[in-house]
């Protein structure tokens, strides 16, 4: 065969390749695209929230030998809880009593292996990992962001430090209205979706309402933020250094993270959970840090992430670092939640724990939240009563 024609029989091999390959990546990111655009479809939310792997780059986080959670006697819900568990579309519900379990259900199809969605309540868990490396010396709360994300540098970034992200006190403008398709938050679920890199978005936002730490607005890029800090002071990623220091320890089954194109962990809401693992988050809080005789967290850190430090209006839920407290707390209450209705509710004084996973797509209708505090509240007392 003519040496011409075997070349130009090969460039045309490597072209056809090329397109099949391009073809391959255009299919990928438009399946993902399409898994965004039907994420909280009213027939699909329950098995997305439940199989998001199917549709978005993850990252592994292993487990290592799983904490025993102790079996206690069963404690009735309180009266209204199985209607208000129809409504509000509640997929599991685990509660614990000084360490044991003493309900624990799981609904509209889903099971215990099912490793649910967290949302914002992955915030917490990134502000555990925080209170451990700062510990360690590794950050310290005043430390300015561009000390160790340089590449924040000029970005409404600049200027604030590790404590504003960690109060959502950056004053960074962000539309967060997750039902306006134009908002900043879904154009970043957008940008995950195709496999854009997060830290190129967060370097790209440059407007400002306010100044650093001068008041409070809940703005998950925030979150975002703390991640690039923790991995720039340290030089890992967010799922070894959990794996390392919080997870592993806590003795919390295998999990993941979603990522993006660049395999940054989503560690403002993309922590994929067993339910019995958001307990022992719980429990962890309740304890104080400890797991059984070992210190995982700093139970300095603990308090002060869980009192409400953040510039928050007058009668607003108040916010510590990543954490929530509710309006009128009892002493020792904190919730970590999610959108959709994700909750781990602890009474660190009763040492009670109640987690909801849930897809409830009225999560935002007015009177909705505050029904749950009271029905998360009905449930730690039921335990009262039955002790």
């Amino acid at each position: 065969m003519n040496v011409w024609v075997k070349r130009a029989g090969l460039a045309l091999l490597t072209m056809g390749l090329g397109a099949g390959a391009t073809a391959v990546l255009m299919r990928e990111e438009l399946t993902r695209l399409w898994a965004v655009n039907t994420l909280f479809d009213e027939d699909r939310i329950v098995d997305n929230f439940s199989h998001m792997d199917r549709a978005f780059l993850t990252a592994s986080l292993p487990g290592g030998p799983v904490a025993p959670l102790p079996v206690g006697p069963d404690v009735p819900l309180p009266p209204g809880a199985e209607a208000w568990i129809a409504d509000r579309a509640v997929t599991g519900l685990i509660v614990l009593s000084d360490g044991a379990v003493t309900h624990e259900s799981h609904h509209l199809g889903t099971g215990p292996n099912d490793r649910r969605i967290s949302w914002s309540v992955a915030k917490s868990f990134l502000s555990l990992l925080t209170g451990i490396l700062i510990e360690e010396g590794a950050v310290a709360l005043d430390d300015p962001i561009t000390r160790h994300v340089p590449a924040l540098a000029g970005s409404a970034y600049d200027g604030a430090t590790l404590e504003d992200v960690l109060r959502m006190e950056s004053g960074i403008a962000f539309d967060e209205d997750y039902l306006d398709p134009d908002s900043d938050i879904n154009r970043m679920g957008r940008a995950l979706a195709l496999g854009g890199a997060l830290d190129d978005f967060t370097a790209d936002l440059t407007g400002r309402d306010a100044e650093p730490g001068v008041r409070m607005q809940y703005v998950s890029m925030d979150t975002h933020v703390v991640g690039m800090v923790l991995r720039g002071a340290t030089g890992q990623a967010i799922p070894d250094l959990m794996a390392e220091k919080l997870t592993g320890p806590m003795g919390l089954s295998d999990a993941y993270y979603l990522t993006d194109g660049d395999g940054t962990a989503f560690v403002l809401g993309g922590l994929n959970l067993r339910l019995r693992d958001y307990a022992r988050m719980g429990l962890l809080l309740a304890n104080d840090g400890h797991v059984g005789d070992r210190q995982i967290v700093p139970a300095a850190w603990i308090d002060a992430a869980t009192t409400p430090s953040a510039r928050t209006p007058p009668g607003a839920w108040g916010y510590g670092y990543q954490f929530w407290i509710p309006p009128g707390a009892r002493p020792g209450e904190v919730v970590a939640r999610g959108i959709y209705g994700q909750f781990v509710y602890v009474d660190r004084v009763r040492n009670v724990v109640v987690v909801v996973t849930s897809a409830d797509r009225g999560f935002r209708e007015p009177g909705v939240m505050d029904a749950t505090v009271d029905m998360l509240r009905a449930i730690a007392d039921a335990q009262d009563v039955s002790g």
